[in-house]
């Protein structure tokens, strides 16, 4: 069976152990790496060859959105799930915007952690509701002075960036429309293709900031 391969930064000793015991203890899931702070994060990414890196915004040094910022431009294939005690609206804003793939706070559950975890393996982009309301609010405060843009988005294709836009999973937007998942992720990969984004967050910044849907 395939793990998913999770790299963790987190600055805090007692939180990143109980990590790191919580996804090397359950099936379908290998912890590669644990920090304290991103010091060394490209060396580290390249021994651990993460498939997706649980990162804290509040870190020592380096803090996790500029981080992002790095492993995105290094690593685009890397899904980068964001961690954070705060429901601060311009933290959560530019770690979707540096390309996060999504965003949970501390206090989600275990099993709710893993679930995120393998959401964004998959390429979705887990986020709890009250941060989504809140990324979507600022996403539109921000996109009144930007003129549209056009991308050459099938209307197929501008109807499952709608959705995403809504906080619709993969499988949600497969039900919806009556297609399968490979059919989604094959829309998905297009979207990202004109798009020339890498991640959900990405995309859906995209798609408020240039009026696409």
């Amino acid at each position: 069976m395939m793990e998913i391969r999770v790299s963790i930064y987190e600055d805090s000793k007692s939180l990143r152990i109980s990590l790191y015991h919580l996804i090397n203890e359950s099936t379908g899931f290998k912890c590669v790496g644990t920090y304290p702070d991103c010091g060394n994060l490209l060396e580290q990414i390249a021994n651990d060859l993460p498939d997706v890196v649980l990162m804290d915004i509040q870190m020592p040094g380096i803090n996790g959105i500029e981080a992002v910022g790095i492993l995105r431009e290094k690593y685009p294939e890397v899904k980068i799930l964001m961690q954070t005690i705060f429901e601060d609206d311009e933290k959560i804003f530019n770690s979707i915007l540096a390309g996060a793939s999504g965003y949970i706070l501390k206090t989600t559950s275990p099993a709710r952690i893993l679930d995120c975890i393998k959401e964004c393996f998959e390429g979705g982009a887990p986020m709890s509701p009250v941060v989504a309301t809140k990324v979507l609010k600022m996403f539109a405060q921000n996109s009144k002075k930007i003129p549209a843009g056009n991308f050459n988005l099938s209307d197929r294709e501008k109807e499952i960036l709608s959705n995403l836009v809504e906080g619709m999973s993969y499988k949600m937007i497969g039900q919806a429309l009556f297609i399968s998942l490979d059919t989604v992720r094959s829309h998905i990969k297009n979207i990202y293709e004109k798009l020339h984004v890498h991640s959900k967050g990405e995309a859906v910044a995209k798609a408020i900031n240039n009026r696409i849907v």
